[in-house]
């Protein structure tokens, strides 16, 4: 199954909050449930998950990780495009 991510800067790297459209990127993952979604991503930007990832009905969930980067907050929903570049 596809997924888009949004993953939305919530501070940066030195712990300031941010703002602005450059706080938010998208990314599609292939993977059998949100909850792996969230962990391909985790692992592919090297990053520590913050609690627990809450999922939801409807292939949806919601996490916060940490990476070099800062802390991002994660939105899981399925893709509805096929053809999307993987």
């Amino acid at each position: 199954m596809r997924f888009t991510i949004e993953q939305r800067l919530l501070t940066d790297s030195k712990g300031k909050p941010t703002t602005g459209p450059s706080s938010t990127v998208f990314h599609t993952v292939e993977a059998e449930s949100a909850d792996q979604a969230v962990r391909l991503l985790i692992k592919r930007d090297d990053a520590q998950l913050m609690g627990e990832i809450q999922t939801f009905p409807g292939f949806h969930a919601v996490a916060t990780i940490k990476s070099p980067g800062g802390v991002f907050t994660l939105q899981v929903a399925p893709t509805s495009q096929s053809r999307i570049p993987v």
